[in-house]
């Protein structure tokens, strides 16, 4: 699969944002997007002014690159959003973060959401019971999500736990530390999510 195999850092400074691609580092000083707050490359410190299709562009890729997805994904997870009901941009928002990778990077279990994905893959967590493999699966309200009994002593996972408090926990989750287990207690809503992220200017970007 096409993934992006360069310097994390560098999305986020041509974006602009911290995308928290790195996980605690990104919290710390030695985020590269403190340093050097401007685009990679030789011309990096010049002003662009985009034009309004840039601007739309530039916030769908920045989603995109936030949840490390691909072009086609990304555009079937609108498509499905535009055919639920109630506003299609928070429709969006909230089903890329019932995604199990985003949820197990959400809990602490992984560092970010590329290390909570590669930890998905490889069978190590279990939801309600039954264990899952799958990153986009999309995780229901009430459902437990816990690490398998064979991961518990994975220093990854104990590591990445140990520096949940620094990134805090969304209040929509619900974390048992001691037996590596967490609760999706409700779906977030469009004002549980804090993440820098116009999204009306990713549908207008689709409606064209």
């Amino acid at each position: 699969m096409a993934r992006y195999r360069e310097s994390l850092c560098r999305q986020c400074r041509s974006e602009g944002v911290k995308l928290f691609l790195k996980g605690d580092r990104c919290y710390t000083d030695k985020c590269a997007s403190e340093r050097r707050g401007y685009a990679p490359g030789e011309h990096g410190q010049m002003r662009k002014k985009l034009s309004d299709y840039g601007v739309q562009l530039r916030e769908k890729q920045k989603l995109k690159k936030m949840y490390g997805l691909l072009e086609s994904q990304f555009r079937n997870y609108f498509k499905k959003s535009d055919r639920q009901k109630g506003v299609t941009g928070s429709n969006l928002l909230i089903m890329l973060e019932r995604r199990l990778d985003n949820i197990v990077f959400r809990l602490g279990f992984a560092n970010s959401r590329a290390e909570a994905r590669q930890l998905v893959m490889h069978s190590h967590f279990r939801i309600n019971g039954k264990k899952v493999n799958i990153p986009s699966y999309l995780v229901s309200a009430g459902s437990v999500i816990e690490v398998s009994e064979k991961s518990r002593n994975m220093a990854r996972i104990k590591e990445s736990l140990e520096t949940v408090a620094r990134r805090g926990l969304p209040q929509w989750l619900e974390l048992d530390k001691a037996n590596f287990r967490g609760v999706l207690k409700a779906l977030p809503t469009r004002e549980d999510l804090v993440m820098p992220i116009q999204e009306q200017l990713i549908v207008e970007l689709y409606s064209k």
